[in-house]
Order: C-alpha cells, then sequence, then structure tokens
C-alpha cells in the first residue's frame, strides 16, 4: 500500500482548494475508498478528511415543509432520524438497508450515493471501461448481477442504496467546488456509460455534495424493498423505491426508481405515467410492474432480474392498497 497523508480542513473552501491538488482524494466515511486503496485499485497521496466540518451532518426541516440534508450525515443517523422515518421512509428504509452497522455507523450519504461500481472485473483490477481499458467483461462474462436496462459499453450497476430512494423523492443535490456551487436535480448528477464511460456521476476533481434537499411531499407514502443473494452485508441484485400520493385510491404523485439494474439509480418514468390519475387496482399494478422491464436488455446469466424486478415492484405496490 503506498503511503499518504491525512489533511482535517476546517472549512469547504478549504477542503475543495485541497481537492483540486493532484493525488488528493475525499474521505468521509471511508468505507469504499479505503477498501479500494487496500486492493491496490486507486493510490491516492492525500486523503481530505470531510466528515469534521461543521454543518455538513444535520438534517434541517424547512419553512415549506420539506427538508435539507448534510451530505456527511451517517447512514445510521438518517435511517433513525424521526422526520426521515416519518416524512421520506422510503429513504430511512433505503439508508437501513446499507451494509452492516459498523458500515453505516461510518458511512456517510455524499458517500454512499458516490460509490464506485461493485462489478467483480472492475474490483479485480481488469483492464476494463473503468479502468481505462476498451472493453466490458461482464458483456461476455460472469454477468449475473449486471445490467440489463442502460447498459453499454460498460454493464456496470449503480451500488447505492439511497440513491435509489433520492430519485423517487426527486432530490436536489448542491454540489461545492472549482470556485462555484450549484444545486442540480439528482436526475441530473448521475452519469450513463453511453454518455461517459469513465465516470458515473458529474462530479469534477475538487466537488463535493455539501447538502441534499428534499420537497414536502405532503401525504406521499414511500417504501423501499430491497432482494440481495444472501442475508449477510451485500448489495442490492434489486431493488425498488416508490414514493405514492393516493388519495380516496387514486394515485395523484408517483416517484418510482428501480436498483441494481441499471449503470444508475433507474427511475421508470412509464411506470409513474400509467399510476397517476388512475385507482390503484391490483390489475393496474400488475401492468405497471410489467411496464418496468420494458426495453431491458439481459446478458447470459442475469435474465432472472427481469421476473425479479416485476414481482419485487408488485408487492411494493400493492402495499399501497
Amino acid at each position: 500500500m503506498k503511503r499518504f497523508t491525512h489533511l482535517s480542513p476546517d472549512s469547504v473552501a478549504t477542503a475543495t482548494a485541497a481537492l483540486r491538488n493532484p493525488g488528493a482524494a475525499p474521505v468521509g466515511g471511508g468505507s469504499d475508498l479505503l477498501g479500494m486503496i487496500k486492493d491496490d485499485l486507486t493510490a491516492p497521496e492525500q486523503l481530505v478528511r470531510l466528515k469534521q466540518l461543521p454543518g455538513l451532518d444535520t438534517v434541517a426541516p424547512q419553512p415549506d415543509g420539506g427538508v435539507r440534508l448534510g451530505g456527511m450525515i451517517t447512514l445510521t443517523g438518517l435511517s433513525r432520524h424521526p422526520l426521515i422515518r416519518e416524512r421520506y421512509t422510503a429513504l430511512a428504509e433505503a439508508a437501513g438497508s446499507v451494509g452492516t452497522p459498523q458500515i453505516r455507523n461510518a458511512g456517510t450519504l455524499a458517500g454512499n450515493i458516490t460509490q464506485r461500481p461493485w462489478c467483480w472485473y472492475f474490483r479485480q483490477g481488469f483492464p476494463c471501461y473503468k479502468h481505462g481499458g476498451t472493453r466490458c467483461f461482464s458483456r461476455t462474462g460472469e454477468n449475473q448481477f449486471n445490467a440489463i436496462l442502460g447498459g453499454g459499453p460498460s454493464y456496470i450497476v449503480h451500488p447505492s442504496d439511497t440513491a435509489v430512494a433520492l430519485v423517487a423523492l426527486d432530490a436536489q443535490l448542491h454540489v461545492v467546488g472549482h470556485g462555484r456551487d450549484r444545486w442540480l436535480p439528482i436526475r441530473e448528477f448521475f452519469v450513463l456509460p453511453r454518455e461517459d464511460v469513465a465516470r458515473e456521476n458529474v462530479l469534477d476533481p475538487g466537488d463535493i455534495v455539501t447538502e441534499l434537499a428534499l420537497g414536502p411531499h405532503t401525504g406521499a407514502r414511500g417504501v423501499y424493498t430491497k432482494v440481495t443473494d444472501r442475508e449477510a452485508w451485500t448489495h442490492a441484485v434489486v431493488s425498488t423505491a416508490v414514493v405514492l400520493v393516493v388519495e380516496d385510491g387514486v394515485c395523484q404523485r408517483a416517484g418510482i426508481a428501480l436498483g441494481g439494474v441499471a449503470p444508475i439509480p433507474w427511475r421508470v418514468a412509464p411506470v409513474e405515467q400509467l399510476l397517476v390519475g388512475q385507482r390503484l387496482t391490483p390489475e393496474l399494478i400488475e401492468t405497471a410492474s410489467q411496464a418496468a422491464v420494458e426495453g431491458a436488455r439481459p446478458l447470459s446469466r442475469n435474465r432472472y432480474k427481469i421476473p425479479l424486478v416485476t414481482e419485487t415492484l408488485r408487492r411494493a405496490l400493492l402495499s399501497f392498497l
């Protein structure tokens, strides 16, 4: 392991300035980054610690009924916060499903949504697209857990649980860096491989996610469902985040996203369009669940994900009846 130094900046401005230096890397909880360092997948010269920065681990209710979340809030803190559990249940459930208690106690919200892919070939150091190579080994190799939607030329799946819930909730992200700060919708944050195969999000060197904002979602209910291949710590094979506003049995608003099936958290707008303005019935839910996988392009060993998506989404939607 290459030697590296630590820097603990006292402000966001100091942190972003330090991160513009070649060889510097941000670290919150460090769960993903330190694992990659130990596996010789990255070799930063300096780790810039963000967790001690003031004001970045809070849950702040807003006058409009929404909430702002500090990017450095731990997953445990997020999953247990009364306001998040009451108003944004899908996010609380997603945060509480991540890893093990030790990982949730250390891991941060910003770190969870910006973690690198967990594709076996990437983590084993194969010269794939994500390592600057010219091929995706999973395309014709071991691809049981790879993408069935939005894949190509890389077939990674995005590993974050919380990102799926945040997409369903139409979150906004505050990004600071390069002497500027900006808010952007979460739907503009993640990057498909066909747009830029080398990256998973729009962050540039020196950028950090400082805050996230959630709207009021008055009257909404949410649920997050995660299917894994074992009970111990692992990432989702398939996950669903469903946020609905239902009045007198009729769906007034819908936010639905899938995890474990695409290189980004996958928003299923056709399903939302089928539901909004309609009375929820088992028949409509069956139709909507099938629509979630229209256009799926499974690889040689992951076709099983198609019925797994439809059944997982169907059960999540049935919970609203």
